[in-house]
Formats: structure tokens, sequence, C-alpha cells
């Protein structure tokens, strides 16, 4: 009788000490699922949040860029504006007839 009981008991234990481990070793499994998505997502974000950073630098610089060839552009369109209306005040100034006061 004695035998039974101490089988039984050792059956029960058995049991109630697997699913004891069972439960630690899904929390731990759990655990460590949690933690390498977590350092999944955020290197995901990192790197979303690289490629935002770089396309808004990027859009920055080209309009930095385009103001700066649109200043430039300005400014040699400018000169050779001025220059042909100085050689057209050259030409009507150097053409221009006095009338003779003789």
């Amino acid at each position: 009788m004695d035998g039974q009981i101490n089988r039984r008991m050792g059956r029960q234990t058995d049991r109630q000490t697997d699913r004891w481990t069972d439960r630690q070793t899904d929390r731990q499994t759990d655990r460590q699922t949690d933690g390498q998505t977590d350092r999944q997502t955020d290197r995901q974000m990192d790197r979303q949040t690289d490629r935002q950073t770089d396309r808004q630098t990027g859009r920055q610089t080209d309009r930095q860029t385009d103001r700066q060839t649109d200043r430039q552009t300005d400014r040699q369109t400018d000169r050779q504006t001025n220059k042909r209306i100085d050689r057209s005040n050259l030409l009507s100034t150097n053409f221009t007839t006095t009338p003779d006061t003789a």
C-alpha cells in the first residue's frame, strides 16, 4: 500500500514539476521573443528614421542647390542684360548727330 501511495505521489510531483518547468520555459521563450521583436522593431524604426532624415536632408540640399543655381543664373542673366544695355547705349550715343551750328 505504501509503495502504491509513494508511486502516485511521485507521479503527481513529476507532473507538477513538468508543468512548472514548461511554464518557466514558456515565460523565458516569451521574454526572448519579445526582446528580439523589440530589437527588430527598433532596428526597422531606426532605418526608417534614417531614410526619412536622408530624404529630408536630400530635399533641403536640393532646395539649397536650386536657390544657389537660381541666384547664379539670375546674376549671369543680369550681367548679360546689362552688357547688352550698355552696348546699345554706347551705340545710340556714338551715332547721334549733333545739330550743325555753323
